[in-house]
């Protein structure tokens, strides 16, 4: 099995990697966490590998952090969460929040994350909720988990969301908007507008 990729980073987008090693380039499946920690195209670049392996097809997963890969590998055990859900998960909401959500019985939150409907996100905390001690970094980012924004801003969020942003891209982008002018809370069309030209 494949444990781990170090090499040139030849390609890099969104929810996908290709890093070039020894002459072969190996394409990974990676989570938009992940995206924002790898360097620029034609730098080194290192990824943490889970490798899938079907009759038909040998798939790579790609995480920067060794956290984010046992984080996936949980979701992945749980009945009903292929892969390719679980790095639409860790894409949908930030590992050190969905961990959060999961210890604290968080339904909401967690069907806010495409692709997560009432029973799959009950059956995470259910199956999961016990299990995530190990993941340090992740619990103690949890203990310090950014506040709550206000409901303009959560309206702003779920809006871009809807229109196809990542949940932490959509994030930062209301969170820089706010840093620029805290009055934008104050009107929907304001901050969404704002939030807007910061993600572009």
């Amino acid at each position: 099995m494949i444990a781990s990729l170090r090499g040139i980073l030849l390609v890099k987008s969104p929810n996908q990697a290709i890093v070039e090693c020894a002459g072969v380039g190996y394409e990974a499946a990676i989570s938009v966490a992940t995206f924002s920690s790898l360097p620029r195209p034609g730098e080194e670049a290192r990824l943490h590998i889970f490798t899938k392996v079907a009759e038909d097809q040998l798939a790579l997963f790609g995480f920067a952090e060794l956290d984010e890969k046992r984080l996936f590998e949980r979701l992945i055990a749980v009945s009903g969460i292929g892969p390719k859900l679980a790095i639409t998960v860790l894409s949908g909401i930030a590992a050190e929040r969905l961990v959060t959500a999961i210890r604290g019985e968080d339904h909401a939150s967690l069907v806010k994350i495409p692709g997560i409907g009432k029973k799959t996100a009950e059956r995470i905390v259910l199956e999961l909720k016990d299990k995530l001690d190990d993941l340090q970094g992740f619990a103690a980012a949890s203990a310090s988990a950014r506040p709550h924004l206000g409901a303009v801003a959560d309206d702003a969020l779920s809006a871009l969301i809807n229109l196809g942003y990542p949940r932490p891209i959509a994030q930062k982008a209301i969170e820089a908007a706010l840093e620029k002018d805290p009055t934008a809370k104050q009107s929907f069309e304001t901050l969404f507008r704002a939030a807007m030209s910061h993600i572009r």
